[in-house]
C-alpha cells in the first residue's frame, strides 16, 4: 500500500481478521468508506476459529454470505475416544437441536477461520472494498474531529478507528488501555493443521486421545482435506515445525508420523481470559480479541468477536449517515462488554470443566435488556432480546430484517403503523399473533435486536430521534 499523501476515510480498521473483515462488511452496506489495513501479507492462514455458533450464523446470513457458509462448512463431527488405539465409543461434544421457526439454526457450524475470512473478504470485494496488506499501524493521534495514524506507507485521517487487530493490539498498546484476566490453563497448547493418510485415520469423528503428557484431538475440517490437531503439554513447550508436530502424534495416538502427509500451519498459545478495561477512547474502538481474549473452550472467541462487528457498525453508519449524534456510540462498550465478560467466564468454565457446552454457547440467549438502547416491553419480548425468525407471507422475517435497515413490526395487533420519515426505517406487519412474539410493535435494530416494544406507538418517535431516525410529518 502506498499512502504517499494523508489519505481520507469514514473509519480505519486496523486487522483483517474475522471481526475487521465483518465491520468492514457491514459498514460498506451502509455507504460509509472505511479502510482495512492488516500488518500480515496475507490473511491468516490456520483453523484456528473453527466453530461457527448459531447466532453468528444468523449475523453472516444477514451479511450476505449465509450461502457461502453453508456450502463450505458443515455439522461438528461426533466425538470419538480412543484409548491404546482402541475405539471407546462416540459422544456429542455440542447440543445438537432440530432447527425451528424462530431458530433456524440449531448447532454450531465447522467452519476453519481461514475459510470464514476468504468469505467475508470475497464480500467486502463484492461491496466495493478491500484491505490493504502488509501495512502495519505504526502510530496514532486524535483530536475532537478525527484519527490520524501513521502506516507503513504513509497516513489515513479517519472520523473513526476500529482495533480489531487482536489480542496484541497495537492500537490497544498505543493507547495504553490495560488488558485485566487470567491464565485460564498453565499448560501450553500446540494447535496445527495437518493432512492424514486417507488410510490411517477416517474422518467421520472427532478423534480425541488422551496421554501422561496431555491429551491431543484431531478433529476433520469440512469443505477441506485438513484435521486440526490440538494438543495439551503438561511439561515443555511446543514444537511447532513439521517433526515436531509428527513426533506428538506418533507420541500420543495409535498412528505413524509418516501417516502426518503435511503440516499446513502451526502455532502454540496458553489458554487465558482477559477484558480490555475499556472498549473505547475518545473516536478510537476496541473489537474482536483486542477488546477480549478467550480460552478456545466452547468456540466463543471468533463469534464474540464477530457479533462486536455487528454491533459496532450500524452505530458508525447511523452517526456518520444518518445524522445521529456522537453519543450513539457510547452504548458500543455499554452493550458489548459485559456480554464480552459474559462469554470469557462460560469460556473458562468449559475449559475447566465446570460446565457443559449447552443453550449457552449457542449465543442465542444473549441480549441488551440491561443496555441503554432498550425500552419497553410487549408481548412475549422485551427490548434488548434476539428478534426471532418465522414465517412472514411467503419469506422470513430475516428477509424482512436483511440490511442496514430498521424494522417496525407489528405482530397481531390493529395498532396503526406510522409512515417512516427515513428509507432507514421500515415497516412491516404480522396480522396474526405469532409465539414467540405474541402480539405488540417491535422496533427491531439492524442487528437483529428489539430496541423498543410497546401496545402502541406512544414514545416510539422520541425514541429514535438519538437513532437519527424519524416518522414523517403528519
Amino acid at each position: 500500500m502506498e499512502l504517499n499523501t494523508v489519505k481520507e476515510a469514514d473509519v480505519l480498521v486496523v486487522g483483517a481478521g474475522p471481526c475487521g473483515l465483518a465491520l468492514a462488511c457491514d459498514l460498506a452496506r451502509r455507504g460509509v468508506r472505511s479502510l482495512v489495513v492488516e500488518q500480515a501479507p496475507g490473511l491468516f492462514p490456520g483453523s484456528r476459529g473453527k466453530g461457527v455458533q448459531p447466532r453468528t450464523r444468523e449475523v453472516l446470513d444477514d451479511l450476505g454470505v449465509g450461502g457461502a457458509v453453508r456450502a463450505y462448512g458443515g455439522p461438528a463431527p461426533v466425538g470419538m475416544a480412543w484409548q491404546n488405539g482402541e475405539r471407546m465409543g462416540e459422544h456429542r461434544m455440542f447440543r445438537v437441536a432440530p432447527p425451528t421457526d424462530a431458530e433456524p439454526y440449531g448447532e454450531p457450524w465447522m467452519m476453519p477461520q481461514w475459510r470464514t475470512q476468504e468469505i467475508l473478504l470475497a464480500r467486502l470485494r463484492e461491496l466495493g472494498g478491500d484491505v490493504a496488506f502488509s501495512t502495519a499501524l505504526t502510530g496514532l493521534d486524535q483530536d475532537a474531529d478525527g484519527v490520524t495514524a501513521q502506516l507503513t506507507g504513509g497516513r489515513v485521517r479517519a472520523s473513526y478507528l476500529v482495533a480489531a487487530d487482536g489480542g496484541r493490539s497495537t492500537v490497544r498498546r498505543e493507547l495504553g488501555i490495560a488488558m485485566t484476566g487470567e491464565t485460564v490453563d498453565p499448560a501450553p497448547m500446540l494447535v496445527a493443521d495437518v493432512r492424514i493418510a486417507e488410510t490411517a485415520l477416517d474422518r467421520l469423528n472427532w478423534h480425541m486421545m488422551n496421554a501422561d503428557a496431555g491429551f491431543i484431538t484431531l478433529c476433520p475440517l469440512p469443505g477441506t482435506e485438513d484435521f486440526q490437531l490440538v494438543a495439551q503439554f503438561k511439561e515443555g513447550e511446543p514444537d511447532t515445525s513439521a517433526d515436531g508436530v509428527r513426533a506428538v502424534v506418533a507420541a500420543r495416538t495409535h498412528l505413524a508420523a509418516a501417516d502426518v502427509t503435511e503440516v499446513r500451519w502451526a502455532s502454540d498459545f496458553r489458554p487465558r481470559a482477559a477484558l480490555a478495561d475499556r472498549f473505547r477512547d475518545g473516536r478510537v474502538f476496541l473489537a474482536g480479541d483486542a477488546a477480549h481474549v478467550h480460552s478456545p473452550a466452547g468456540g466463543q472467541g471468533l463469534n464474540t468477536s464477530v457479533q462486536d462487528a455487528y454491533n459496532l457498525g450500524w452505530k458508525l453508519g447511523q452517526v456518520l449517515r444518518h445524522g445521529a449524534p456522537a453519543a450513539l456510540l457510547d452504548s458500543y462498550e455499554q452493550e458489548r462488554r459485559p456480554v464480552a465478560a459474559e462469554m470469557l467466564g462460560l469460556s473458562t468454565r468449559i475449559h475447566r470443566g465446570e460446565q457443559e457446552r449447552g443453550k449457552a454457547t449457542q449465543q442465542l440467549g444473549l441480549g441488551y435488556r440491561e443496555g441503554p438502547l432498550s425500552v419497553g416491553r410487549a408481548g412475549a419480548l422485551e427490548a434488548g432480546d434476539r428478534a426471532p425468525d418465522g414465517p412472514a407471507d411467503g419469506r422470513r422475517l430475516f428477509d424482512v430484517f436483511r440490511g442496514p435497515h430498521f424494522t417496525l413490526l407489528a405482530v397481531g395487533t390493529e395498532a396503526q403503523l406510522p409512515e417512516p420519515g427515513t428509507a432507514a426505517l421500515r415497516t412491516h406487519r404480522l396480522p396474526d399473533a405469532y409465539e414467540p412474539y405474541g402480539t405488540g410493535l417491535f422496533l427491531i435494530r439492524p442487528d437483529g435486536y428489539v430496541g423498543w416494544a410497546g401496545r402502541d406507538t406512544a414514545g416510539l418517535a422520541e425514541y429514535l430521534t438519538p437513532l437519527g431516525l424519524a416518522l414523517a410529518a403528519g
